[in-house]
Formats: structure tokens, C-alpha cells, sequence
């Protein structure tokens, strides 16, 4: 099985790529590229993200064909795909960072910075944060409710669907940290950086 971690320059991605050699264990044939032919024949793709919504968007539409390569293969062939962090945000149809970004449209919704109640809660939201899981899912299989996980983010996902939802976390309001739509699955907390909690949520999408 071939696992694709998509480097498209969005930023250190050096987590991601230990935490699924890690778990991978030369089990898994793991590549590292934003080459679109190396990505068209994977199984599974990893989407991570780092920076602004517009900025991991703008890095995709630099990679000539990206964009088509990656909707082929999640919205087309319904492959499994795990956006992180801006990885899941850019599933939305917008994002309101810096400016008004056209997202990838694979789920609806819309990316909005969060509430932070006139400076109650400080953003961005950074570290560990207690998920609440709202329905069974593959990828939280032997994961406990109420699990740690670990976050950097000043923007949230509101989907337009509720039932997509697969994890929130409180802070300032509910907000949505785990996604799953069919073969597409994200989450906004970052497993690389969740300790055993983390690394057994990357397990379980190598194991899909």
C-alpha cells in the first residue's frame, strides 16, 4: 500500500512525515512528493497545512495540476484522503483569513476565525484541548471520548452539513475538530503532534 503525504511548501511538515514514518514501519510504502502522477497512484493521500488558508491555497494552485489531481482522487475515485489543520479547512467552499479564498468545495461550509468573545479567549487557540466525539468513526477506532489532543489555529470549519461532523472541541464555542465525508476525513487538531493519542489516529487511516 502506497501513502502519499502531499508537500506542496505550505510549511514544516517534518511532524508529519516522522509521526507516519513512525507508525508506518516500513510496512507501508510512504512517500513524501507533490509530483501528480506519484499521487495518482497512491492509496491513500495526506493533506497537511501550516500558515493561512489563503496562503496553503495559493501554494496548491502554484503546483500545476494539483488541484485536479487531488479532486480526481477524493471526489472522483472516492479515495481516502486526511486533511490537517489547513488541510481540513481548505475542504470548505471558503475561507475569510487575510481575504475571501476560494476553497476546494469538497465539503460545504465556510472557514471563519474564531469567536474569541472580545478577547476572552486568546487566539490563536494553542495546545491541548479535550475532544468530544459526536459518532463512530474507523479513524477513532480505540480512541476515548474526551481524549487530549494538540491545537494551533485561530480559524474554525463550520460546515454547512452537521452530520459531517465527526469531533468538537469547546473553546469559546463548540468547534468543529474532526471531519469525515464519506472516503474524506480531517481533523483540525494535530495528530503528529498528539502524543500515543494522535499517533493511534494515524494508525487508523493507514489501517482504513
Amino acid at each position: 500500500m502506497k501513502v502519499t503525504i502531499v508537500d506542496y511548501q505550505s510549511g514544516n511538515i517534518s511532524s508529519v512525515i516522522n509521526s507516519f514514518t513512525e507508525v508506518a514501519k516500513g510496512k507501508v510504502n510512504l512517500e513524501v512528493t507533490s509530483n501528480v502522477n506519484k499521487i495518482k497512484s497512491s492509496d491513500k493521500i495526506v493533506l497537511p497545512g501550516q500558515g493561512s488558508f489563503k496562503s496553503c491555497v495559493d501554494s496548491l494552485n502554484n503546483i500545476n495540476g494539483l488541484i485536479d489531481t487531488l479532486k480526481e482522487f477524493a471526489i472522483t475515485k472516492k479515495k481516502p484522503l486526511l486533511g490537517i489543520c489547513v488541510g481540513l479547512q481548505m475542504f470548505a467552499d471558503v475561507g475569510y483569513e487575510e481575504v475571501e479564498t476560494e476553497g476546494l468545495g469538497w465539503i460545504s461550509g465556510k472557514v471563519t476565525k474564531i469567536d474569541n468573545q472580545n478577547g476572552k479567549f486568546k487566539l490563536p487557540h494553542i495546545g491541548w484541548n479535550e475532544i468530544e466525539i459526536q459518532k463512530e468513526s474507523k479513524i477513532f477506532k480505540d480512541i476515548k471520548n474526551k481524549s487530549h489532543m494538540y491545537f494551533v489555529h485561530s480559524y474554525e470549519f463550520v460546515p454547512d452539513d452537521r452530520s459531517v461532523i465527526l469531533a468538537t472541541t469547546d473553546y469559546s464555542t463548540k468547534i468543529v475538530c474532526s471531519v469525515e465525508k464519506e472516503n474524506l476525513f480531517g481533523t483540525q487538531f494535530h495528530p503528529e503532534k498528539s502524543d500515543k493519542t494522535g499517533l493511534k489516529i494515524i494508525e487508523n487511516f493507514i489501517k482504513l
